[in-house]
């Protein structure tokens, strides 16, 4: 028992790996949608690629979009409106201008002409309560069938044209009055029922909308069907009108007919198959290519992480509408990679996402061509995601891109501009707005996964910083010193190819341990007195190395990036404190070296490897007296192959070529700091 756990210790770093691959699979092939997918693909307007294509069982051929969407405005156009009658409102209106009436109108006026009065005005009641009033003033067609309902019961129908809308009152009033030649009692009259009218009509929208989904629901959305081994499209036959129809109304019958059969464990198992080959495939481009990825968990987790997350919401933007599915920034994806990690990483997860979401969005090929080409964009305009107008240029520059290969896709698939959705151009606008996330969306990942991109990199070559400022002042030659070792590991880091950036804020903090005790290091003692003269050589040998240790306590008490302090374990690897040494042997036959070694690691990159040539190089240049181009040239050579001999760069994966360069810059910046001239014949 004792054994196995040992051996899974042992082993705990492949073990995660393949629970997180497991557990990424089932998450992803969770997240596709149930549905089996059509074996063909095919294009409107273009040749059917395939063999003979016959029908494998019956299926009904669905309708058009448009010929649905002409259906259902026709029956809205020719629906009935439906109104609710207040039938007490006329009996209320007449018995209230019986006795108005005898108020308004007195005695003085003729008999005749009061009796004819009177008889107008019940005569105007009937005629504007014959249908009713309208309590509002809607704007329906006039042309449109009314259906009156008296407590949900039909009472009438009509035109809603018939309908007496409040402003029409005065209108029939006067209508009414003219046929009787009583217009010179208009305004009392209309004074009149002014105060007596009410309308008696509301709309009915629940019932009106009932009505009409009803309709809608007795559309029929097949127009015919095909019989089992009918000929659907021959090879060669282009794919047009009723032939394209056919086939998607087939594509969909034997996606929803596949799922929901006894093959569903198959199909859910072929799915798992092509995401674990999917995500197999970019663990072996890791474990080849990126070593130091793939034995770091974290940073796997991290690219497992924004692939599933990048699926996720994919999904739920095709679920809820996927006509918005280029709002989605995909492109996030490489910034975010490239940011942490490099290019080549970036591109290979970005074109694994980009297939794995194939499988989730419509028009599959399509999508796929256009986020793999600004996949390839971004990587290849974004060169530092630090300086923010490289951003904006690059988003604009991917923006375009999307738009460009959107409109020749619709082209070729249409044959047309002039049908062309102008709207979705403004998704791809929104797509690159979204896109500028990837600044704070980087500061998340570094807080949450520890990681370290050159946007944090660039803040802390700041030499204004709280821990650099401390440098300066309690160890002024030492900070002197690793501003000499940054501006030679920076200028050695371009030559080769290496992160210059990296390697510039590792040289600036890699001697902050220094800060402890800055007077027993050379370069701080301004005052010529030597502490070291008081101390045996394996006290002062002590010193000097624990400046390591005392560097990588402050670093992290600073919380310094891992990455950052990687600089400072590995600066002097596991070299001799030589001065110390030699001079402990002289009074001593038998010294152990373990005593005045540095306790390492050895550099393990190229770019700590570079620190320690150009730390070691810089900081025994002080020593050279009257330096020549000849002695710079021997020096740097003694000192750098020494450390081969030694075996520093055994670890690191920086080769002899790469080394040879780095030795031709330090040379020529040495020679440039010294202001060396050209030594003239006497």
């Amino acid at each position: 028992m004792k054994d196995l756990i040992n051996k899974l210790y042992r082993n705990h770093s492949i073990i995660y790996k393949g629970l997180l691959f497991i557990g990424t699979i089932f998450l992803i092939v969770y997240l596709f949608p149930k549905s089996g997918k059509f074996k063909y693909n095919f294009e409107k307007g273009k040749p059917w690629q395939s063999e003979n294509l016959y029908a494998p069982f019956n299926f009904a051929v669905k309708k058009t979009d448009e010929e649905i969407n002409k259906e259902k405005q026709s029956i809205t156009d020719n629906a009935v409106l439906y109104f609710n009658i207040d039938s007490s409102v006329e009996t209320k209106v007449a018995n209230a201008f019986q006795t108005q009436f005898k108020n308004i109108f007195t005695d003085s006026i003729a008999e005749f002409d009061l009796d004819n009065l009177f008889n107008t005005g019940n005569k105007i009641i009937k005629e504007l309560y014959q249908f009713g009033i309208l309590n509002e003033d809607y704007k329906f067609s006039e042309s449109k069938l009314v259906v009156i309902l008296d407590d949900r019961v039909e009472k009438n129908k009509t035109l809603f044209s018939n309908l007496i809308k409040q402003d029409k009152v005065v209108a029939v009033i006067d209508k009414e009055l003219s046929n009787q030649n009583l217009l010179k009692y208009k305004t009392s009259f209309v004074s009149l029922f002014f105060d007596l009218v009410e309308p008696n009509l509301s709309f009915d929208k629940s019932t009106t909308d009932k009505v009409l989904q009803e309709e809608f629901n007795k559309i029929v959305y097949a127009r015919g069907s095909i019989e089992k081994e009918t000929l659907i499209i021959s090879k060669g036959e282009v794919i047009e009108g009723d032939k394209y129809q056919i086939l998607k109304s087939l594509q969909s019958e034997y996606e929803s007919q596949v799922w929901n059969q006894l093959n569903y464990n198959w199909i859910l198992f072929a799915y798992t198959l092509l995401v674990a080959l999917a995500l197999l495939m970019l663990l072996l481009f890791l474990r080849k290519y990126r070593p130091d990825v793939f034995e770091n968990n974290t940073k796997v987790t991290f690219i497992f992480f924004n692939i599933l997350l990048m699926v996720f919401i994919t999904t739920l933007v095709v679920n809820y509408n996927s006509k918005y599915i280029y709002v989605v920034p995909i492109c996030i994806l490489p910034l975010v990679f490239k940011a942490f990690f490099d290019a080549r990483l970036g591109l290979f997860a970005h074109v694994i996402t980009v297939l794995l979401l194939g499988f989730i969005v419509p028009n599959s090929y399509e999508y796929m061509f256009l986020q793999i080409i600004a996949g390839i964009v971004t990587i290849l305009t974004v060169s530092e995601l630090y300086k923010r107008a490289n951003l904006f240029i690059s988003v604009g520059q991917i923006t375009l891109i999307y738009i460009i290969a959107y409109f020749a896709f619709f082209v070729i698939h249409e044959g047309t501009v002039e049908t062309i959705k102008w709207e979705t151009f403004i998704w791809f606008v929104l797509c690159g707005l979204a896109t500028l996330f990837v600044q704070p969306l980087i500061y998340i990942y570094e807080k949450l996964f520890g990681l370290v991109s050159d946007v944090s990199l660039l803040e802390l070559s700041d030499t204004n910083s709280k821990l650099l400022k401390e440098l300066s002042n309690k160890s002024p030659g030492t900070f002197h010193h690793s501003l000499n070792v940054a501006n030679l590991a920076e200028a050695s880091a371009n030559e080769i190819g290496a992160n210059a950036m990296l390697i510039r804020v590792g040289a600036l903090y890699h001697d902050i341990g220094k800060m402890k005790n800055p007077t027993y290091f050379t370069e701080n003692q301004s005052t010529g007195i030597n502490p070291h003269d008081e101390l045996s050589s394996k006290e002062s040998a002590k010193i000097i190395i624990d400046h390591v240790i005392d560097g990588i306590e402050i670093a992290r008490k600073n919380n310094l990036p891992d990455r950052v302090i990687d600089f400072i374990r590995t600066h002097h690897g596991t070299s001799l404190v030589y001065y110390f040494y030699k001079k402990e042997k002289e009074q001593q036959k038998e010294v152990d070296k373990l005593n005045f070694s540095y306790p390492g690691p050895k550099p393990f990159s190229k770019e700590t490897a570079i620190l320690m040539m150009c730390d070691s190089v810089e900081a025994a240049s002080k020593s050279l007296k009257e330096p020549t181009s000849t002695k710079i040239d021997a020096f740097v050579e003694n000192i750098i192959n020494k450390q081969i001999e030694e075996g520093q760069f055994l670890n690191a994966n920086i080769t002899f070529k790469e080394i040879q360069s780095i030795k031709k810059v330090l040379k020529h910046k040495l020679a440039n700091i010294y202001h060396l001239r050209i030594e003239y014949p006497e």
